[in-house]
């Protein structure tokens, strides 16, 4: 199953340092069948775009909640197996569940797919969000709207063996 992790720079760093991606049960983002019914699509490649978008609004999260890090949203795609990542069903249709899973242990970083990164030219439209996400969770259309700005943006896909390029300082 391929699962989305939300991270930042400095936890892309970190997992690169300790060759980990989490440190056992963690969340991530999925095509879940939850997912699936929000989304009314059985083109498997718009699924994994949706599941990535989903992975990408919980690293703008991550980047809300510090303030030091880069802001440049980060996911790492990541093959795991089958029963290793689990939707909670009880979450149903949640808007802020859509494709979450959670990752049962700890996973290499060396099973890596793939990382997708925002490039330079996003930071003012992520910092932006960032910094408007309280608001548009408390229902502040406007918010919502400086957020969504965010997605304007394509995360670029890097290989794995670009991944010391882009902890490492310029």
């Amino acid at each position: 199953m391929r699962v989305y992790v939300p991270l930042t720079l400095p936890g892309l760093a970190e997992a690169h340092r300790t060759g980990e991606l989490g440190t056992g049960p963690f969340t991530a983002y999925a095509v879940t069948p939850a997912l699936r019914e929000w989304y009314l699509s059985d083109d498997i490649e718009e699924l994994e775009y949706a599941a990535l978008s989903r992975a990408a609004l919980a690293s703008l999260r991550l980047l809300a909640a510090d303030p030091g890090a880069a802001r440049r949203r980060v996911v790492v795609a990541v093959d795991v197996p089958d029963g290793a990542a689990s939707a909670d069903p009880g979450r149903g249709l949640e808007p802020s569940a859509l494709g979450e899973v959670t990752v049962a242990g700890t996973v290499a970083l060396a099973k890596a797919a793939a990382v997708h990164v925002d490039a330079d030219d996003a930071e003012d439209d992520v910092t932006a969000a960032a910094q408007a996400l309280e608001a548009a969770d408390g229902g502040d259309d406007d918010a919502q709207f400086v957020v969504d700005g965010a997605d304007d943006h394509e995360l670029l896909w890097y290989a794995t063996q670009e991944i010391p390029n882009l902890v490492t300082p310029a």
